[in-house]
């Protein structure tokens, strides 16, 4: 029997280190750690696809939490299926539970159940919040940088998208993207005063 350990994290601005800490502690080498730096929802993980290669009959993967390895529980089930058609068992360190057995089985399909359930409530709560928080009046997103008024003032002076993207300091692209939307803009006016 072999242990390997298998981390994966969101967004790459979210730290592996407490997971890969767990899984040494827990007795797994560090070459045979894989890591994913993904959103759950992306089925192509690297990590996760190299673990698949390298584990064999008998060998166990450890993951510090349930909601590491599947990306929703039709996935975690489907991955435990396919580690335990190889048997390859699952453990799960902060949960205390594992796929060997029937009743491990049971308790993991049941418990990414409920960890999937919690996420869909988070994702509508923050939803909400979004939504209140716009009707409120706050905007999202990332502060405007360019000076709209500049970019057409310039272009009604004749000066060409060549050019005021290089006065700007932004790509010709751009420039033709906000006169689009200050096109658009107008022409909304002009509908609605007539």
């Amino acid at each position: 029997m072999r242990l390997f350990g298998y981390a994966r994290v969101s967004t790459s601005q979210q730290s592996l280190e407490l997971q890969i800490k767990s899984l040494k502690e827990a007795g797994v080498a560090s070459s045979r750690i894989f890591t994913d730096k993904a959103t759950g929802s992306h089925a192509d993980r690297e990590g996760l696809r190299l673990l698949r290669v390298k584990v064999e009959e008998g060998d166990v993967i450890l993951v510090k939490k349930l909601d590491r390895l599947g990306r929703d529980t039709a996935d975690m089930i489907q991955l435990i299926k396919e580690f335990d058609d190889m048997k390859v068992s699952i453990r799960f360190l902060d949960d205390g539970i594992s796929t060997e057995g029937t009743m491990g089985k049971m308790v993991v399909t049941i418990l990414a159940a409920v960890a999937q359930a919690e996420r869909s409530r988070i994702l509508e709560r923050t939803n909400e919040g979004r939504v209140e928080a716009k009707v409120n009046g706050v905007k999202f997103g990332r502060k405007r940088t360019v000076d709209r008024e500049k970019i057409v003032a310039l272009y009604t002076a004749g000066t060409g998208a060549t050019e005021i993207s290089k006065q700007a300091g932004i790509g010709r692209s751009t420039v033709y993207k906000l006169l689009k939307e200050v096109d658009g803009q107008k022409m909304e006016t002009q509908t609605s005063l007539a």
